[in-house]
């Protein structure tokens, strides 16, 4: 796959995506999101690879968003069907998906982080939806992902005036899975992606299928729903592996199948 704005590698079952325009803090423009939206087909399709990391190049950004200047030159840039940065839309991605924020994550690159599962973050990390400043809206999800992460109030807070919050008080928030001294964010990704690995992928992906597809459903209502990805796992090799495995005090083997 050859890609110019995007750095995209697999090992040991993890898929590494870097936003790779360290020169605008990784601001986005429609080649990087045509580009994000082929990584993350290949990721989805890949039986072998279970989780993946996003992160930003260099150490002051993750991304900081939507490339206005490109914006300002070219007009309000047309997205792929599954949203800003090919992922703020894509519903139906039950793999695991890991922020690595390691700097400003701000409008759009706050969008990507929120359409992630876990959030870890560097000292120096930021957050924020300054679009208002700047005559638009965090329309990619943001003013209706960060009112479910945050209380009310915090989210209204932060998405009225653009405020920004640093890491502590996005991990204070719950916003955050873990912060780390910046030379530490990628080792603590691939800790959280490891211990991930530790359990069935179908296990992981049936568990986050029927959590993010219940939101807005009682639990009555959850209960009674039957997912794809339940389903699969039910019927497969690794939901028979695991209690064997438990029996015979071994670790399991999983085949994600």
């Amino acid at each position: 796959m050859e890609l110019e704005f995007i750095r995209y590698e697999k090992r040991d079952r993890i898929a590494y995506v870097t936003l790779n325009r360290p020169e605008v803090m990784n601001a986005l423009h429609p080649p990087c999101h045509d580009e994000l939206d082929r990584v993350f087909d290949d990721f989805a399709a890949d039986a072998e690879t279970w989780v993946a990391i996003v992160t930003g190049a260099g150490d002051k950004a993750f991304s900081a968003g939507n490339d206005l200047k490109w914006t300002a030159a070219h007009g309000a840039p047309t997205l792929p069907k599954n949203g800003f940065g090919a992922i703020t839309r894509r519903f139906d991605l039950v793999k695991p998906l890991i922020a690595a924020v390691n700097g400003l994550a701000l409008g759009g690159g706050f969008e990507i982080a929120l359409a992630c599962d876990l959030i870890v973050a560097a000292e120096h990390a930021r957050f924020g939806v300054p679009e208002p400043r700047v005559g638009l809206m965090a329309g990619a999800g943001g003013v209706h992902r960060l009112p479910r992460h945050v209380p009310l109030k915090v989210a209204m807070g932060m998405m009225l005036t653009g405020r920004h919050v640093g890491a502590q008080e996005a991990l204070r928030l719950g916003l955050v899975n873990e912060v780390v001294p910046a030379e530490d964010l990628l080792p603590a990704a691939e800790r959280w992606a490891r211990e991930i690995l530790e359990c069935s992928p179908l296990s992981v992906q049936a568990s986050k299928q029927a959590a993010m597809q219940s939101l807005h459903l009682s639990v009555e209502e959850a209960m009674a729903t039957h997912l794809e990805a339940e389903t699969r796992l039910w019927a497969s090799e690794d939901a028979v592996e695991g209690p064997r495995a438990f029996a015979a005090k071994r670790k399991p083997v999983w085949k994600g199948r």
